[in-house]
């Protein structure tokens, strides 16, 4: 269990870069729904470790039809950000073991790693990569 949080940990970091959903739109897509809700409620509100949603939960009541939407589809294109990073991290498992157990996860080392020895890679962990990052 602890090789597939690596291998999520180091998929999640490519999550910004590419992937099945990048990070920064879903976060422009919430400022954006949510523009008004940040002005009227939480202008003064640190950004980051989660105040905004803080913010957010502290004021559920009086948020927009249009911020509220904006909050479920990120919810929902996180989640299925997830479930794929998932998918790839089991289908992957035994070929990070065996090609690259030294590979310290992070900043995409995992994947390149993988990549590298793409010849060696078992079919399913192919077709899991494919299947998401393409």
């Amino acid at each position: 269990m602890k090789t597939r949080t690596t291998i999520l940990c180091a998929l999640c970091t490519l999550l910004g870069v590419s992937g099945p959903v990048l990070a920064e739109d879903i976060v422009s897509a919430v400022q954006k729904g949510c523009a008004t809700e940040i002005q009227n409620y939480c202008s003064q509100v640190s950004m980051g470790e989660g105040r905004l949603l803080a913010c957010f939960y502290a004021h559920e009541d009086k948020l927009s039809g249009q911020c509220q939407y904006a909050l479920y589809d990120a919810s929902a294109q996180l989640e299925r950000a997830v479930s794929a990073l998932n998918y790839v991290a089991g289908q992957c498992e035994d070929d990070y073991m065996k090609l690259c157990p030294t590979v310290q996860a992070g900043e995409g080392r995992i994947i390149e790693c993988l990549e590298a020895n793409k010849e060696s890679v078992s079919a399913a962990c192919t077709q899991a990569m494919n299947d998401v990052f393409e």
